[in-house]
Protein backbone atom coordinates (compact mmCIF):
# COMPACT_ATOMS: atom_id res chain seq x y z
CA UNK A 1 0.00 0.00 0.00
CA UNK A 2 1.45 3.47 -0.89
CA UNK A 3 1.19 4.86 2.42
CA UNK A 4 2.65 1.66 4.70
CA UNK A 5 4.89 2.75 6.93
CA UNK A 6 4.98 6.70 5.61
CA UNK A 7 4.84 9.25 9.00
CA UNK A 8 1.26 10.95 7.61
CA UNK A 9 0.56 14.22 8.72
CA UNK A 10 -3.33 14.95 8.31
CA UNK A 11 -4.01 18.96 9.12
CA UNK A 12 -7.43 18.95 10.07
CA UNK A 13 -7.56 15.35 10.91
CA UNK A 14 -10.75 15.31 13.18
CA UNK A 15 -13.07 17.28 10.96
CA UNK A 16 -15.76 15.80 8.70
CA UNK A 17 -13.43 14.18 5.80
CA UNK A 18 -10.35 14.14 8.08
CA UNK A 19 -11.46 11.61 10.30
CA UNK A 20 -12.71 8.80 8.24
CA UNK A 21 -8.83 10.00 6.34
CA UNK A 22 -7.14 9.07 8.88
CA UNK A 23 -8.45 5.56 9.43
CA UNK A 24 -7.67 4.59 6.18
CA UNK A 25 -4.77 5.86 6.27
CA UNK A 26 -3.84 3.66 9.24
CA UNK A 27 -5.02 0.69 7.86
CA UNK A 28 -2.86 1.25 5.11
CA UNK A 29 0.34 1.27 7.66
CA UNK A 30 0.73 4.59 7.69
CA UNK A 31 2.01 6.29 11.33
CA UNK A 32 -0.27 9.68 11.38
CA UNK A 33 -0.74 12.56 13.20
CA UNK A 34 -3.37 14.36 13.52
CA UNK A 35 -2.94 18.68 14.10
CA UNK A 36 -5.98 20.60 14.70
CA UNK A 37 -8.10 23.15 16.78
CA UNK A 38 -10.18 20.50 17.94
CA UNK A 39 -10.13 18.76 20.85
CA UNK A 40 -8.10 15.31 21.37
CA UNK A 41 -11.25 12.88 21.23
CA UNK A 42 -12.16 13.63 18.25
CA UNK A 43 -9.10 12.14 16.64
CA UNK A 44 -8.36 8.60 15.77
CA UNK A 45 -7.15 7.23 19.42
CA UNK A 46 -4.20 5.68 17.06
CA UNK A 47 -3.35 8.66 15.77
CA UNK A 48 -0.48 11.24 17.27
CA UNK A 49 -2.59 14.27 18.18
CA UNK A 50 -1.62 18.17 18.27
CA UNK A 51 -4.05 20.87 19.25
CA UNK A 52 -2.67 23.97 17.82
CA UNK A 53 -3.44 26.89 15.22
CA UNK A 54 -2.55 26.56 12.43
CA UNK A 55 -2.59 29.95 11.50
CA UNK A 56 0.65 30.38 12.47
CA UNK A 57 3.65 29.36 10.75
CA UNK A 58 5.62 28.27 13.66
CA UNK A 59 2.93 25.81 14.65
CA UNK A 60 2.88 24.94 11.15
CA UNK A 61 6.65 23.72 11.50
CA UNK A 62 6.24 22.14 14.67
CA UNK A 63 3.42 20.02 13.41
CA UNK A 64 5.25 19.42 9.56
CA UNK A 65 8.74 18.23 11.48
CA UNK A 66 9.65 14.34 10.24
CA UNK A 67 6.62 14.20 8.14
CA UNK A 68 7.07 12.49 4.83
CA UNK A 69 3.20 13.37 3.43
CA UNK A 70 0.95 16.30 4.45
CA UNK A 71 -2.46 16.59 3.35
CA UNK A 72 -4.36 19.77 4.32
CA UNK A 73 -7.68 19.54 5.12
CA UNK A 74 -8.12 22.90 6.51
CA UNK A 75 -11.04 24.20 5.06
CA UNK A 76 -13.76 27.27 6.94
CA UNK A 77 -17.12 26.14 6.35
CA UNK A 78 -20.00 28.69 6.17
CA UNK A 79 -23.71 29.22 4.71
CA UNK A 80 -24.32 31.95 2.19
CA UNK A 81 -25.58 33.87 4.78
CA UNK A 82 -22.23 33.71 6.69
CA UNK A 83 -19.78 34.29 3.31
CA UNK A 84 -22.28 37.62 2.73
CA UNK A 85 -21.87 39.14 6.18
CA UNK A 86 -18.38 37.65 7.60
CA UNK A 87 -16.22 37.01 4.28
CA UNK A 88 -13.07 38.03 6.85
CA UNK A 89 -13.45 35.72 9.08
CA UNK A 90 -13.32 32.79 6.10
CA UNK A 91 -11.16 34.45 3.85
CA UNK A 92 -8.38 35.42 6.32
CA UNK A 93 -7.76 32.19 8.35
CA UNK A 94 -7.73 30.27 4.94
CA UNK A 95 -5.40 32.19 3.50
CA UNK A 96 -3.03 32.27 6.50
CA UNK A 97 -3.27 28.40 6.90
CA UNK A 98 -2.89 27.55 3.30
CA UNK A 99 0.48 29.84 2.67
CA UNK A 100 2.02 28.59 6.26
CA UNK A 101 1.12 24.95 6.27
CA UNK A 102 2.85 24.77 2.40
CA UNK A 103 5.77 26.28 3.05
CA UNK A 104 6.31 24.50 6.66
CA UNK A 105 5.43 21.27 4.77
CA UNK A 106 8.16 21.95 2.00
CA UNK A 107 10.81 23.18 4.65
CA UNK A 108 10.35 20.53 6.61
CA UNK A 109 11.28 17.97 3.55
CA UNK A 110 7.67 16.21 3.11
CA UNK A 111 8.37 14.09 0.07
CA UNK A 112 4.10 14.88 -0.81
CA UNK A 113 1.35 17.14 -0.02
CA UNK A 114 -2.35 17.77 -1.24
CA UNK A 115 -4.20 20.38 -0.84
CA UNK A 116 -7.95 20.04 -0.45
CA UNK A 117 -9.64 23.24 -2.20
CA UNK A 118 -13.49 23.60 -2.88
CA UNK A 119 -16.21 23.76 -5.66
CA UNK A 120 -16.70 26.96 -4.57
CA UNK A 121 -13.32 28.34 -6.90
CA UNK A 122 -16.14 27.53 -9.96
CA UNK A 123 -17.38 30.36 -11.56
CA UNK A 124 -21.49 29.09 -12.20
CA UNK A 125 -21.70 27.27 -14.99
CA UNK A 126 -24.25 23.98 -15.98
CA UNK A 127 -20.98 21.95 -15.60
CA UNK A 128 -17.81 22.74 -13.47
CA UNK A 129 -15.09 21.04 -15.62
CA UNK A 130 -11.55 21.21 -13.86
CA UNK A 131 -9.67 23.19 -16.46
CA UNK A 132 -12.52 26.38 -16.43
CA UNK A 133 -11.31 28.07 -13.46
CA UNK A 134 -8.10 29.49 -15.28
CA UNK A 135 -9.97 30.29 -18.80
CA UNK A 136 -10.48 33.60 -17.72
CA UNK A 137 -13.08 33.08 -14.77
CA UNK A 138 -14.06 34.53 -11.26
CA UNK A 139 -15.02 32.18 -8.35
CA UNK A 140 -19.37 32.46 -7.70
CA UNK A 141 -19.94 36.16 -6.07
CA UNK A 142 -21.80 33.76 -3.59
CA UNK A 143 -18.23 32.51 -2.53
CA UNK A 144 -16.06 35.27 -3.41
CA UNK A 145 -14.06 35.44 -0.49
CA UNK A 146 -13.31 31.68 0.11
CA UNK A 147 -13.22 31.00 -3.37
CA UNK A 148 -10.13 33.67 -3.63
CA UNK A 149 -8.61 32.01 -0.86
CA UNK A 150 -8.97 28.71 -2.38
CA UNK A 151 -8.02 30.12 -5.53
CA UNK A 152 -4.65 31.44 -3.97
CA UNK A 153 -3.78 27.85 -2.18
CA UNK A 154 -3.76 25.93 -5.83
CA UNK A 155 -1.38 29.04 -7.14
CA UNK A 156 0.76 28.18 -4.45
CA UNK A 157 0.70 24.38 -4.60
CA UNK A 158 1.56 24.61 -8.65
CA UNK A 159 4.12 27.32 -7.99
CA UNK A 160 5.87 24.80 -5.48
CA UNK A 161 5.29 21.94 -7.97
CA UNK A 162 6.61 24.28 -11.64
CA UNK A 163 9.31 25.42 -9.41
CA UNK A 164 10.71 22.49 -7.47
CA UNK A 165 8.57 19.31 -9.12
CA UNK A 166 7.01 18.47 -5.45
CA UNK A 167 5.03 15.92 -5.45
CA UNK A 168 1.71 17.65 -5.16
CA UNK A 169 -1.85 17.24 -5.76
CA UNK A 170 -5.15 19.67 -5.57
CA UNK A 171 -8.73 17.81 -5.18
CA UNK A 172 -11.76 19.91 -5.32
CA UNK A 173 -14.43 17.93 -3.57
CA UNK A 174 -18.18 18.82 -3.72
CA UNK A 175 -20.91 19.19 -1.31
CA UNK A 176 -19.06 16.32 1.51
CA UNK A 177 -21.58 15.36 4.01
CA UNK A 178 -21.53 12.86 7.02
CA UNK A 179 -20.87 12.32 10.83
CA UNK A 180 -18.82 15.10 12.59
CA UNK A 181 -20.28 17.57 10.27
CA UNK A 182 -21.41 21.12 11.43
CA UNK A 183 -24.80 20.62 12.80
CA UNK A 184 -25.11 24.01 14.45
CA UNK A 185 -28.63 25.32 12.61
CA UNK A 186 -26.93 28.95 12.59
CA UNK A 187 -23.76 28.01 10.28
CA UNK A 188 -24.43 24.39 9.13
CA UNK A 189 -24.65 23.94 5.31
CA UNK A 190 -27.93 22.59 3.97
CA UNK A 191 -27.87 18.48 3.88
CA UNK A 192 -25.95 18.98 7.62
CA UNK A 193 -28.82 21.48 8.70
CA UNK A 194 -31.87 19.05 7.53
CA UNK A 195 -30.33 16.50 9.15
CA UNK A 196 -30.38 17.49 12.26
CA UNK A 197 -33.64 19.56 12.06
CA UNK A 198 -35.56 16.03 11.31
CA UNK A 199 -33.08 14.54 13.91
CA UNK A 200 -34.33 16.92 16.33
CA UNK A 201 -38.34 16.68 15.38
CA UNK A 202 -38.42 20.51 14.63
CA UNK A 203 -41.88 21.38 12.41
CA UNK A 204 -42.06 23.34 10.42
CA UNK A 205 -38.36 22.96 9.17
CA UNK A 206 -37.30 26.36 7.27
CA UNK A 207 -35.16 25.74 4.90
CA UNK A 208 -33.27 28.84 2.54
CA UNK A 209 -34.06 28.90 -1.07
CA UNK A 210 -37.38 26.95 -3.03
CA UNK A 211 -35.69 23.67 -2.62
CA UNK A 212 -34.75 23.19 -6.03
CA UNK A 213 -30.65 23.90 -5.90
CA UNK A 214 -28.93 21.32 -7.42
CA UNK A 215 -26.18 19.28 -5.88
CA UNK A 216 -23.66 16.67 -5.99
CA UNK A 217 -23.06 15.11 -2.37
CA UNK A 218 -20.43 12.54 -1.73
CA UNK A 219 -20.00 11.07 1.42
CA UNK A 220 -17.40 11.61 3.79
CA UNK A 221 -15.47 8.27 3.17
CA UNK A 222 -16.04 8.01 -0.39
CA UNK A 223 -14.19 11.41 0.03
CA UNK A 224 -11.89 10.23 1.91
CA UNK A 225 -11.23 7.64 -0.64
CA UNK A 226 -11.08 9.61 -3.42
CA UNK A 227 -8.23 12.05 -1.32
CA UNK A 228 -5.97 8.79 -1.07
CA UNK A 229 -6.68 8.10 -4.89
CA UNK A 230 -5.38 11.70 -5.68
CA UNK A 231 -2.49 11.77 -3.81
CA UNK A 232 -1.41 8.27 -4.74
CA UNK A 233 -1.67 9.16 -8.53
CA UNK A 234 -0.19 12.73 -7.90
CA UNK A 235 -3.68 14.39 -9.52
CA UNK A 236 -4.89 17.58 -9.80
CA UNK A 237 -6.37 20.48 -9.95
CA UNK A 238 -8.98 17.39 -9.60
CA UNK A 239 -12.74 17.06 -9.28
CA UNK A 240 -14.03 14.97 -6.38
CA UNK A 241 -17.61 14.17 -6.50
CA UNK A 242 -20.57 11.18 -6.36
CA UNK A 243 -21.51 12.64 -10.11
CA UNK A 244 -25.28 12.00 -8.93
CA UNK A 245 -27.33 15.26 -9.30
CA UNK A 246 -29.63 15.82 -6.24
CA UNK A 247 -31.86 18.84 -5.56
CA UNK A 248 -32.36 20.05 -2.26
CA UNK A 249 -36.05 18.77 -2.42
CA UNK A 250 -35.11 15.43 -3.30
CA UNK A 251 -32.93 15.60 -0.01
CA UNK A 252 -35.91 16.20 1.78
CA UNK A 253 -37.84 13.93 0.71
CA UNK A 254 -35.62 10.98 1.04
CA UNK A 255 -35.52 11.75 4.88
CA UNK A 256 -39.20 11.94 4.98
CA UNK A 257 -39.45 8.74 2.83
CA UNK A 258 -37.25 6.90 5.78
CA UNK A 259 -38.50 8.63 8.76
CA UNK A 260 -40.95 8.13 10.98
CA UNK A 261 -41.03 12.12 11.50
CA UNK A 262 -42.96 13.98 8.76
CA UNK A 263 -41.98 17.93 9.36
CA UNK A 264 -44.21 20.77 7.27
CA UNK A 265 -41.44 22.04 5.22
CA UNK A 266 -41.15 25.83 4.51
CA UNK A 267 -39.14 27.21 1.70
CA UNK A 268 -38.27 30.81 2.29
CA UNK A 269 -36.92 32.21 -1.12
CA UNK A 270 -35.85 35.36 0.75
CA UNK A 271 -32.84 33.45 2.51
CA UNK A 272 -29.66 33.30 0.78
CA UNK A 273 -29.28 30.07 -1.11
CA UNK A 274 -26.36 29.80 -3.15
CA UNK A 275 -25.91 29.53 -6.65
CA UNK A 276 -28.93 27.43 -8.52
CA UNK A 277 -26.95 24.76 -9.64
CA UNK A 278 -23.14 22.69 -9.08
CA UNK A 279 -22.26 19.98 -10.67
CA UNK A 280 -18.82 18.89 -11.43
CA UNK A 281 -17.49 16.85 -14.04
CA UNK A 282 -16.48 13.35 -12.82
CA UNK A 283 -14.01 12.22 -16.12
CA UNK A 284 -10.27 12.62 -14.38
CA UNK A 285 -11.42 10.97 -11.26
CA UNK A 286 -13.01 8.25 -12.69
CA UNK A 287 -10.45 7.60 -14.81
CA UNK A 288 -8.34 6.93 -11.97
CA UNK A 289 -11.05 4.26 -10.76
CA UNK A 290 -12.70 6.00 -8.25
CA UNK A 291 -16.52 5.46 -7.82
CA UNK A 292 -18.27 6.27 -4.83
CA UNK A 293 -19.48 2.83 -2.61
CA UNK A 294 -22.25 5.06 -0.15
CA UNK A 295 -25.39 5.78 -1.92
CA UNK A 296 -27.02 8.78 -1.30
CA UNK A 297 -29.79 7.24 0.68
CA UNK A 298 -27.48 4.94 2.64
CA UNK A 299 -25.62 8.05 3.31
CA UNK A 300 -28.28 10.58 4.59
CA UNK A 301 -29.80 7.81 6.82
CA UNK A 302 -26.68 6.42 8.46
CA UNK A 303 -25.55 10.63 9.16
CA UNK A 304 -29.01 10.92 10.27
CA UNK A 305 -28.88 7.66 12.85
CA UNK A 306 -24.94 8.88 13.77
CA UNK A 307 -26.44 12.42 14.95
CA UNK A 308 -29.06 10.94 16.86
CA UNK A 309 -26.67 8.90 18.81
CA UNK A 310 -24.03 11.68 19.02
CA UNK A 311 -25.98 15.36 19.04
CA UNK A 312 -24.57 15.91 22.53
CA UNK A 313 -20.99 15.76 21.47
CA UNK A 314 -21.78 17.95 18.52
CA UNK A 315 -21.76 21.62 19.90
CA UNK A 316 -18.01 20.99 21.80
CA UNK A 317 -16.62 20.97 18.25
CA UNK A 318 -14.40 24.47 17.19
CA UNK A 319 -16.58 27.48 16.19
CA UNK A 320 -14.99 29.65 14.16
CA UNK A 321 -17.34 31.93 14.39
CA UNK A 322 -17.80 32.42 17.86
Amino acid sequence: MFFKNMRVLVAGGTGLIGTPLSRLLLEQGARIRVASKENKPRAHPDAEFIQTDLTDYKNCLSVCRDMEYVFNLLCIKGTPEMAATRPLDMFEPMVLFNTNLARAAFQCGAKGYLYTSSVGVYQPAEILYEEDVWNKTYPSEKDWYSGWAKRMGEIQIEAYRKQHNWNTAIVRPSNVYGPLDNFNPKSALFMAYIIGRFAEKISPIITAGDGLQVRDYIHADDAARGLILAAENSAGPINLCSGRETTNREVIEILAKNSEYKPSIVYDTSKPSGDRRRVLDVSKIRSLGFEPKISLEEGIMSTLKWYKENSDTTSQRFNMFK
